[in-house]
């Protein structure tokens, strides 16, 4: 795993010049539903995720995040609550979610869901860190 890992960050170095410069990397992989979050370079984090569902699309790409909130209610979406939010493209954001049994398989209308206190520290991370020195990388 930890070989894993490791060419997961020297292949997003590669591919994404800046994103091996901050100090916050989000690596999500929708085919596997994990999201690695390394700190300074160094791996921190390693959680399953829900991305988008069938007839639904989590963007792919490089992102920074663009704004943050403590707690989101989706318009979209009936006013769902989407707390610890981290929004990097539009309306697509990493966000925690009350339905933690589907963690580890795609369920969302698009953003990245995460296990509340997994959601919270990722928030934390980010707003300690500062916006700019944080990287969203979604891969296939």
């Amino acid at each position: 795993m930890r070989k894993q890992w490791l060419l997961v960050v020297f292949l997003c170095g590669l591919a994404f010049p800046s994103a091996a410069s901050a100090n916050v990397v989000a690596a999500i992989s929708l085919s596997q539903q994990r999201v690695d979050v390394s700190v300074n370079g160094w791996p921190a984090y390693s959680w399953p995720v829900s991305t988008a569902r069938r007839g639904y699309v989590t963007p792919t790409g490089s992102y920074r995040p663009i704004r943050t909130a403590r707690m989101w209610y989706s318009r979209k979406y009936d006013m769902s609550p989407m707390p610890y939010s981290v929004f990097f493209r539009g309306g697509y954001a990493i966000h925690g979610t009350g339905y933690v049994r589907s963690l580890g398989r795609p369920a969302s209308h698009g953003c990245v869901r995460l296990h509340p206190t997994n959601a919270a520290t990722f928030y934390n991370l980010v707003r300690a860190q500062g916006l700019g020195n944080a990287r969203i990388v979604i891969t296939r």
